[in-house]
């Protein structure tokens, strides 16, 4: 085994890893991969970056626009709007027609993307036929993919498979050359999900949203739990803040969702409406947030002499402690050590060289020159100077702790009244601070002596609390409290109806396959002021969400469940990043624009068909054509490129040219021979398809076509057989992606509309699987025999 062998080896293995654990993004790998193939000789500069221009890579693009286009002119929709009234009600014949029309539209456009537009659609008609969207969705999904396999530009492995063999000097697959095997695989597995997996499908209904169903919705996010009413106060301090800066929602994760103002109800109030003495408003959230905050209200506020320190006295001190270099918390968390409980400190800021960090400092992972300013009791930081994992500490003075920390971190005294509730419970219990980023830093006893509390410290009499970050406003809030409401109605119908009517509803959308918002959180996009609609919870994988929706970063896949007027959420419905699963809601298509497209698609496969154009040529003009006759614009002819999967594949493909190059690829293939020839040529595809099927689940499909295709070509070149078969075959088994919701796009869109699980993938696609590698083994000799 040579050196370049290894080297290319160890890149592959290396590949193989990043792409099953995704520990970054998959385009950077891409990048990274022909750079180092570049930089080490493994291939030339020229043929590194000779991916981009590969006319495989030229055809996945142009056919994104293509398919944009069909999806522009709402080719689906009117697919979908006839599919209606010939469905009827009974499943069987629901869920054929469903997966014929998504399968045919397949062989033409990009999967994810008839997935995405044929949801709403599919979605409508479960509610019309008071049908379960989990067993239309995955058959939509899975009709999606069949439907790519029976023509070269259905899916892009065809496409790669077929630019393969022309690189090798063999006769590249045509247009139609995979629709014989393509054609019976669809119809097999279309005939599998209609009669036996239907069967294996669940029977759950999480996201019907009309008004017949709206008890299911109701029951399916518990939303009758979270909802109440809180009472403002003549003299509250919110009167007069408006919603926006009233601190309910980001300080106490509170949703107002209405607002009762004498007889008059306000549904869905925007941000900048004011709060009234005697308002009453109705809000979805954590019962225990309003909770803590009549806690606070059981305190007495202490002002703070000019001469006194609340940070200082009683015992307690403020110290900078620096790391050392080979300290064991280097790369370890605050809570991960345990320090406010190991220790008896409280951590009021970590000093960086490059800045000063004050907010979330527990999940922040210590770095060597950190600098902790630590406070607490003396005889504890006199503990903690005696660990091997720090400097020796360095003692502020009043004037530092001061100016640096008690007038920023906003310190304030407050007391137990011997009346208090609070009285005997532990401070876990009394769930002051869980919300209000409030911390207790010590508890000063009756007797002077101070504690930092530990979360099972119980308050006593005479307690005072010294507690950081408390701005005047909420400081205000907390003395006063809020008064939560409860009746008989509480939990009933009288409150969870307000959540539709004529003006206002409850609403699903997923992030569209093109969304440039994956990765980043509601707060950043700024979701509520810039749409004026409340996110009430987030359905992923299989489970609901209800709680941090701020700050969780949206993924593909995820199912947002919203509220709000029905004119916002169709202006919702017209943005290009979300997929509102109702066809009502959605941007009108230009459907005028329908048959130019159409005729365009023709006029492209034509000329491929007769072998007049090559396809990469063909594909390219059409998608200019399509831009032109103003079937969608330039802006989303860039959307609907799926770039990831553009950069992958020109990131891949000089891996491929490296493996064959340095031999790596004929010293695999040997081994393939080696284990697998004593059983003849059927024993070889047997065991290419079954590994291509596997790593389907892990591995995105194009990357792994490339990899496996040099593999492929050798094995067939020393076994002696033709490569036709082995190459229909790694394409076919490479774009079944059924057993797993993370295998394709297709699968991941519908998990949160149809409420489906992890299982529910492999219970019905593992099944499917084998009955597809069975009917290849079977039918892949006939139509391509495997002897030279």
């Amino acid at each position: 085994m040579t050196p370049e062998i290894l080297l290319v080896l160890g890149i592959l293995l290396a590949v193989i890893g990043v792409l099953v654990t995704e520990v970054m993004p998959l385009e950077v790998l891409a990048m990274l991969v022909l750079g180092i193939l570049a930089v080490t000789g493994l291939v030339s500069p020229t043929e590194a970056l000779a991916g981009f221009s590969n006319p495989a890579v030229v055809t996945i693009w142009a056919v994104f626009i293509l398919s944009g286009g069909l999806t522009r002119t709402g080719i689906a929709n009117i697919l979908g709007r006839n599919l209606l009234k010939v469905a009827g009600t009974g499943d069987t014949r629901m869920i054929l027609l469903i997966m014929v029309i998504a399968g045919g539209l397949s062989a033409f456009m990009n999967n994810v993307a008839v997935a995405a537009l044929m949801l709403p659609v599919v979605m409508d008609i479960a509610r019309k036929t008071d049908k379960s969207p989990s067993i239309l969705l995955m058959p939509l999904a899975f009709g999606s993919l069949l439907g790519g396999l029976t023509t070269m530009i259905g899916t892009p492995p065809n496409i790669l498979v077929s630019e393969a063999l022309r690189t090798n000097g063999l006769t590249p697959f045509g247009l139609f050359d995979f629709t014989p095997v393509g054609l019976i695989v669809m119809v097999v597995g279309m005939l599998f999900m209609t009669f036996v997996g239907i069967r294996f499908l669940p029977q759950r209904s999480p996201f019907a949203s009309g008004q017949k169903d709206e008890k299911q919705i109701i029951s399916q996010y518990r939303i009758q739990e979270r909802l109440f009413r809180i009472r403002i106060p003549k003299k509250s301090a919110l009167v007069g803040h408006t919603l926006a800066s009233s601190h309910l929602g980001s300080r106490l994760g509170l949703n107002v969702i209405g607002i009762n103002r004498g007889r008059q109800t306000s549904l869905a109030p925007d941000g900048s409406e004011k709060i009234q003495p005697d308002d009453e408003l109705i809000v979805e959230g954590r019962l225990d947030r309003i909770q803590e905050m009549n806690n606070w209200g059981q305190l007495l506020s202490e002002n703070i002499g000019p001469d006194k320190h609340a940070l200082l006295g009683c015992g307690m001190q403020v110290a900078e402690v620096q790391l050392s270099g080979n300290s064991p918390w280097l790369g370890k968390t605050l809570s991960e050590l345990g320090f406010r409980n190991r220790y008896g400190l409280n951590v009021l800021k970590i000093l960086r060289i490059d800045r000063e960090i004050s907010l979330n400092i527990k999940s922040l992972q210590l770095n060597a020159g950190d600098v902790l300013v630590v406070h607490g009791p003396v005889a504890n930081i006199d503990k903690l100077a005696a660990e091997d994992t720090i400097l020796p500490p360095v003692v502020l003075d009043a004037a530092e702790v001061t100016e640096k920390y008690e007038r920023e971190k906003k310190v304030r005294l407050f007391s137990i009244p011997n009346t208090s509730r609070l009285l005997g419970m532990t401070v876990s219990e009394s769930c002051l601070g869980d919300a209000l980023d409030v911390q207790i830093l010590a508890i000063i006893r009756e007797d002077n002596s101070a504690v930092v509390p530990a979360s099972e410290v119980k308050f006593e009499p005479g307690d005072r609390l010294v507690v950081s970050g408390m701005s005047d406003l909420v400081g205000v809030m907390l003395m006063q409290g809020l008064e939560a409401v409860f009746d008989k109605d509480q939990a009933g119908v009288e409150d969870v109806s307000i959540l539709q009517s004529d003006t206002v509803g409850l609403v699903e959308v997923i992030l569209s396959p093109h969304s440039v918002l994956v990765g980043q959180t509601l707060q950043e996009i700024s979701f509520r002021e810039k749409f004026g609609l409340t996110v009430l919870a987030v359905w992923r994988k299989g489970a609901v969400i209800r709680t941090g929706l701020r700050d969780l970063q949206l993924q593909l896949g995820d199912a947002l469940l919203l509220f709000g007027d029905w004119k916002k959420l169709a202006i919702l419905g017209r943005e290009p990043d979300f997929v509102v699963l109702t066809e009502k809601m959605q941007e009108a298509a230009r459907e005028e624009k329908a048959k130019t497209a159409l005729a365009i698609m023709a006029a492209v496969l034509l000329p491929v068909i007769f072998d007049w154009v090559p396809i990469y040529i063909a594909v390219v003009i059409g998608a200019a054509v399509m831009v032109l006759t103003k079937c969608l614009t330039m802006e989303e002819a860039y959307r609907y490129i799926e770039w990831k999967a553009v950069f992958l594949i020109a990131g891949m493909l000089p891996l491929g040219v490296a493996l064959d190059k340095t031999g790596a690829a004929s010293m695999v293939a040997e081994s393939v021979i080696a284990v697998l020839g004593p059983f003849g040529p059927y024993g070889v595809l047997f065991g290419l398809l079954s590994i291509t099927f596997m790593a389907t689940s892990i591995i995105p499909t194009a990357a792994l076509v490339v990899l496996m295709v040099p593999i492929a070509l050798k094995t067939s070149a020393g076994l002696g057989i033709s490569p036709y078969p082995l190459m229909m075959g790694i394409a076919m088994a490479a774009s079944s992606s059924f057993t797993s919701p993370i295998s394709h796009p297709a699968n991941v869109l519908v998990m949160g509309p149809g409420g489906y699980k992890f299982m529910d993938y492999v219970k019905v696609g593992l099944p499917l699987t084998l009955v597809i590698l069975a009917v290849l083994m079977v039918i892949i000799p006939i139509f391509w025999p495997l002897a030279m």
